[in-house]
C-alpha cells in the first residue's frame, strides 16, 4: 500500500513549478494551509525536507527535493498515460527465434523503420519458451519463429516453408550426395540443438518416420554445431543454412539439403490473440507478413 498519493505528488510538483505556496494553491485550486499540510506530511513520512519555507510564501528546493521532484514528474506522466490509455510512446517489440534471427530479424526491423519513421521498434532474439512467454506478457508484440511451443492464445501467419540441412565433414561418406533423406541418417551420430522444444521437435520428426536418431552431441549455437560437424564429431541437423563452407575454426564442411517432405516446417509471424487491435498494429502486421 502506498503511503504517498498521486495527489500529493501533484502538489509537490505544482509548488516547485509555481515557486511559492500561494501561487501553487491558486493553480491547484486548493487552500494554502491544506497544501502546506500535505507537503509537511510527505516530508515527515520521508524524513527529509523537500522545500525550505521561510517567512511568507517563498520556497527553496533542497537537493533531495530536486531528485524527488524529477521522479514525481516521471510518475505523474506515466500515470496520465495509463489513465488515458495512451500508447504513443510504446516501443514495438519484435522477437525472433535465435537460430533464424540473422536472416529474418534485421531485414524486418529495416522494413519497419523505413515504413514507420515516427514509431519506435526494438528487436530481440530468443528461444521458443522465452518468446512465447514474452508475447503472452506483452513484452513482445510479434515473433518470427518456427511454430514450436506456441500453444494457447496465439495467432499466426505463415511466412514461408523451410527444409532442414545436414552439416557434414568434408571426408564424410555423405559429402558427395546432392540431397539426403532422413532415413540416410539413421545410425549416424547426430548433433542437435540442446533446447528441449527443439530436441522434442526433431525426436517427433524421426518418430513419425519410424526412425531412431543417434544423438552424439547437443549444442546451444549453430556455429558450434557446424564446428563439431567439420571436425568429424557427427552430422549436424539444422533449419538454418549459413552461406560459406567454413566453420568458425576454419575447417571446411559440406551442407547437404534434406529432401524428406515430412521434414519441412513453417516459419510464421506469431502474436497474442488477446492483445488489443489498432491501426498501427494492423499496418505493422501487414509489413511483417507481406
Amino acid at each position: 500500500m502506498l503511503n504517498i498519493t498521486l495527489r500529493q505528488y501533484e502538489y509537490i510538483v505544482g509548488v516547485a513549478d509555481a515557486g511559492s505556496l500561494t501561487k501553487a494553491a491558486a493553480q491547484l485550486n486548493v487552500s494554502q494551509p491544506s497544501l502546506s499540510v500535505a507537503i509537511t506530511r510527505v516530508e515527515q513520512h520521508l524524513g527529509r525536507a523537500i522545500f525550505l519555507r521561510g517567512k511568507g510564501s517563498a520556497i527553496e528546493i533542497t537537493p533531495f527535493g530536486h531528485r524527488l521532484i524529477a521522479q514525481a514528474r516521471s510518475l505523474l506522466t506515466l500515470a496520465t498515460e495509463i489513465e488515458q490509455g495512451h500508447d504513443a510512446t510504446h516501443t514495438w517489440g519484435v522477437g525472433c527465434f535465435a537460430d533464424i534471427a540473422p536472416w529474418y530479424l534485421a531485414p524486418a526491423l529495416k522494413r519497419l523503420a523505413d515504413r514507420f519513421p515516427a514509431l519506435s521498434f526494438s528487436g530481440r532474439e530468443g528461444r521458443f519458451a522465452d518468446l512465447a512467454r514474452d508475447l503472452a506478457e506483452g513484452l513482445l508484440d510479434f515473433v518470427i519463429s518456427y511454430d514450436v511451443g506456441f500453444e494457447g492464445n496465439f495467432m499466426r501467419r505463415k511466412l514461408t516453408d523451410i527444409a532442414p540441412v545436414a552439416f557434414v565433414e568434408i571426408d564424410h561418406p555423405l559429402t558427395g550426395r546432392d540431397e539426403l533423406e532422413l532415413s540416410d541418417l539413421e545410425g549416424i551420430p547426430l548433433i542437435l540443438f540442446n533446447e528441449d522444444l527443439s530436441q522434442g521437435f526433431m525426436r517427433d520428426l524421426f518418430a513419425r518416420m519410424h526412425l531412431t536418431p543417434v544423438i552424439q552431441q547437443k549444442v546451444a549455437s549453430l556455429e558450434m554445431m557446424r564446428s563439431l560437424a567439420a571436425n568429424g564429431v557427427g552430422v549436424g541437423i539444422s533449419y538454418s543454412r549459413p552461406p560459406g563452407d567454413l566453420s568458425y575454426d576454419g575447417k571446411p564442411l559440406v551442407t547437404v539439403p534434406i529432401a524428406t517432405p515430412q521434414a519441412k516446417t513453417e516459419i510464421s509471424l506469431i502474436w497474442s490473440s488477446l492483445r488489443e487491435d489498432s491501426p498501427d498494429f494492423r499496418a505493422i502486421l501487414d509489413v511483417l507478413s507481406p
